[in-house]
């Protein structure tokens, strides 16, 4: 689109992130249009706050760009990752027909640009196109299964085992002897914080089974190097939890 104005291009950008959004997926031009008109970009650096737990709900966000980490801190200050939220998810949803605010904190991990979806305006479009309220629930059971899946891994006994579950999730071949990579999508203390435990913990776990030879780290990138190997260890942990 050479020499197309800004306003016209970030119109665009708004377009393809709300289109690319699966709250929003398979809606018409149209239906886009509406919701696009309640939108108000949000620019956050790192480290800096969306909101904080019981602060008032001005409406829910979607990740333009960048990483949102929402999270819950308990009486003793320790901070338990719900989710990371990245580029194209919805995330606060539940908080539109809360009067008690949002539920946790929401903090950017990285440079990070959200588009805040205004509350008022968009229960006013749920209830002139109830077809959305059906989609609004299949997000948010989406989150229940991410939070479900969450709950099952800490309640594993070590950090070892929460750790090579979290690979083997991600691995493309599990079962498989050959190497497989994966790649980081945040850093090593938000990955920590999400399976329970701190950094330096996380740590020694990963030197650990880079000792046994199980996985090679190269920056953000996690080899596997025998997933099925790993897969062997993991069996073993949980049957001895048994």
């Amino acid at each position: 689109m050479p020499n197309a104005p800004s306003s016209q291009l970030r119109q665009v950008g708004l377009m393809n992130t709300l289109r690319g959004c699966q709250l929003f997926a398979g809606l018409s031009p149209a239906d886009l249009e509406s919701v696009a008109a309640l939108v108000t970009v949000k620019m956050l650096a790192k480290g800096d706050y969306l909101f904080h737990e019981g602060d008032v709900s001005h409406g829910f966000y979607i990740v333009q760009s960048g990483a949102v980490n929402v999270h819950r801190v308990n009486a003793a200050g320790k901070e338990q990752v719900i989710h990371v939220f990245r580029a194209g998810e919805s995330f606060a949803e539940g908080a539109l027909t809360n009067e008690r605010g949002y539920p946790a904190d929401a903090r950017a991990v990285e440079s990070t640009q959200v588009l805040l979806v205004q509350k008022a305006g968009f229960l006013a479009l749920l209830k002139r196109q109830p077809e959305l309220a059906l989609r609004m629930l299949g997000a948010m059971s989406i989150h229940l299964r991410v939070l479900v899946g969450q709950l099952e891994d800490l309640t594993m006994k070590d950090v070892e085992t929460r750790l090579a579950n979290w690979l083997l999730k991600r691995c493309p071949t599990p079962v498989g002897a050959q190497p497989a990579t994966i790649e980081l999508k945040t850093t090593k203390r938000v990955l920590a914080a999400e399976l329970g435990t701190v950094s330096e913990t996380f740590s020694r776990t990963l030197a650990k089974l880079r000792a046994q030879r199980l996985v090679e780290v190269n920056g953000k990138k996690i080899t596997l190097l025998n997933p099925a190997a790993l897969r062997s260890l993991l069996m073993r942990h949980l049957g001895e939890g048994a």
